[in-house]
């Protein structure tokens, strides 16, 4: 015959099974479903409840139920220190009742299919009170310790997949929040094209990672991209407190290192303990600069029209949430040319597990270039690889539209001449021209128009003059000035000259007009300038 001591071990080595490795498998909500009926058989009793705790409104909350049928509804609230759940809550040990009917709880949800004893144990969580975990029997009974040690095993067990649902909850609510303050497609904005990304990172769950852009009264565009620290619903909901602050402050605060001053204010006051990276940057109507101020943040990068992609050369104050004193943030001013395109972005872009953030900053800086910012954030989103992210990504990209800026014209050759020097000089200039891929009959008429008006110059200024040939964006470019004053400058004075044998006194500027895809002259009291230009 088996004893009582024999017949508890074996429960307890039964239940430990049950909740340790049986259970591993399932969800959580399928856990605590196996849960219950596994009381109700390991104990014997006909009734099982589980409510969790409510610790705003301090109350507790009946989330499932085995035994009660048409007596339970999921949602009923007991307040704490009322009734036996919630004197179980109150106390935080364990209470047996031998006979409901000698107790002042008149509870449906307790005196349900008809309960007689009743025995409750807490679940905590983390140290805390979690909820409340009992059962009953229709027919009176006498629970014992080793009931209630059986009870709390299972608390435990529930403890954890009732964390686990609650974890779940926060990141799917976290996650809704974030994305409902993320703008779901970026207006339209005169002078720039835009995108974006936002990537949850899925490892450590949720955070407070976000992107914003706005349009102020005064024509300026704001953009904003922040990380707020920790994970989870917390962070999620102080980023949206920071975004609406930010949003506000901006309309105050023309320099972006004033705003950012304001926001360091509030979240050292209202939301203490926390931390914050914020770029914030304003764009002017022309879009032609970027005043940007950085707290704690990664550093933009700007991908210049030629391709070249550097880091903004902007100084990175500390986060916000360090009680930084007023008047220490800084802003910088950079140009913003046409064809450039900014891109600024969270560190989960660059992080990577074992790697230097170094690394990460350099696979940016060879991904970007000044394409479309559909297409350069697709690029960067890729180049974070399969690897599981393990904190979230905001991106976004900006590229002020226009025609890109012509770069700066290259000297190729400056000489002066005299009359014997022409020769060697037009000899020079075909030789650039044919380097420069000139088709034949352009770069011979190129090279006639500058010997005709080298002759030129020799002849109205006093017998020399100096050449200076350049390559810009066009082709060839070659400017021939004198210092004489015979020219006739009041016929040609800063226009486009088609001169005649007649006006000109000469058939040097004629014969050039003749061979020349574009010739300009500049003549005053110092000397004349004639440009000469050779398109590809």
């Amino acid at each position: 015959m088996i004893d009582a001591a024999t017949d508890s071990d074996e429960r307890l080595r039964r239940l430990e099974a049950v909740t340790d490795a049986a259970l591993s498998h399932l969800d959580v909500d399928a856990l605590l479903d196996e849960l219950l009926d596994r009381v109700r058989e390991l104990l014997g009793v006909d009734t099982v409840v589980i409510l969790l705790l409510d610790p705003h409104a301090r109350q507790l909350v009946a989330t499932a139920a085995k035994g009660l049928d048409d007596h339970f509804k999921v949602g009923v609230r007991v307040p704490i220190g009322r009734g036996f759940a919630g004197r179980v809550a109150r106390d935080r040990r364990p209470v047996i009742v031998d006979d409901i009917t000698e107790e002042s709880d008149t509870s449906p949800l307790v005196r349900g299919g008809g309960v007689r004893s009743l025995l409750g144990v807490p679940i905590f969580g983390g140290g805390e009170l979690a909820g409340v975990l009992y059962v009953g029997s229709r027919s009176p009974r006498a629970f014992n310790t080793d009931d209630a040690r059986l009870l709390e095993m299972v608390a435990d067990r529930a403890s954890v997949a009732t964390h686990t649902r609650a974890g779940t909850v926060n990141r799917e609510t976290a996650l809704a929040l974030q994305r409902s303050l993320l703008p779901t497609a970026l207006a339209e904005v005169p002078g720039v094209d835009m995108a974006a990304r936002y990537l949850p990172g899925h490892d450590s769950g949720v955070g407070g990672d976000w992107y914003d852009v706005f349009t102020l009264p005064s024509g300026w565009l704001g953009v904003v991209v922040g990380d707020v620290s920790g994970h989870g619903l917390e962070s999620a909901v102080v980023m949206g407190r920071l975004r609406s602050a930010l949003r506000a402050y901006a309309l105050v605060c023309a320099d972006p290192a004033d705003a950012l001053e304001h926001l360091d204010a509030k979240v050292h006051h209202f939301e203490t303990g926390s931390l914050a990276t914020v770029l914030y940057a304003v764009i002017p109507p022309e879009r032609d600069k970027v005043h940007v101020s950085v707290a704690g943040h990664p550093r933009p990068v700007l991908v210049d029209p030629s391709g070249r992609a550097e880091l903004l050369p902007a100084p990175t104050d500390v986060p916000l949430g360090m009680g930084r004193p007023a008047g220490t943030r800084r802003t910088t001013v950079v140009d913003f040319p046409p064809g450039a395109v900014l891109v600024c972005y969270t560190d989960g872009l660059i992080e990577r597990r074992q790697e230097s953030i170094d690394v990460g900053i350099e696979r940016l800086l060879a991904t970007v270039w000044p394409g479309e910012p559909d297409e350069v954030c697709t690029a960067l989103m890729f180049a974070v690889g399969e690897e599981r992210p393990t904190d979230d990504t905001a991106l976004l990209a900006i590229r002020r539209l226009g025609p890109p800026p012509h770069p700066e014209p290259r000297l190729l050759l400056a000489a002066e001449f005299d009359r014997a020097g022409v020769a060697t000089l037009r000899r020079r200039v075909a030789d650039e021209a044919e380097r420069h891929g000139l088709a034949d009959d352009v770069a011979d008429d190129f090279v006639a128009a500058v010997n005709e008006v080298m002759t030129n110059a020799i002849r109205h200024g006093g017998g020399a003059g100096a050449l200076r040939l350049l390559a810009d964006h066009t082709g060839l470019v070659c400017e021939v000035r004198d210092h004489g004053n015979g020219f006739p400058a009041a016929a040609f004075l800063a226009r486009e000259v088609r001169p005649t044998p007649s006006s000109t006194g000469g058939m040097g500027l004629w014969i050039a007009q003749q061979t020349s895809h574009a010739l300009h002259i500049e003549s005053g009291p110092a000397g004349t300038l004639v440009r000469i230009t050779a398109a590809h």
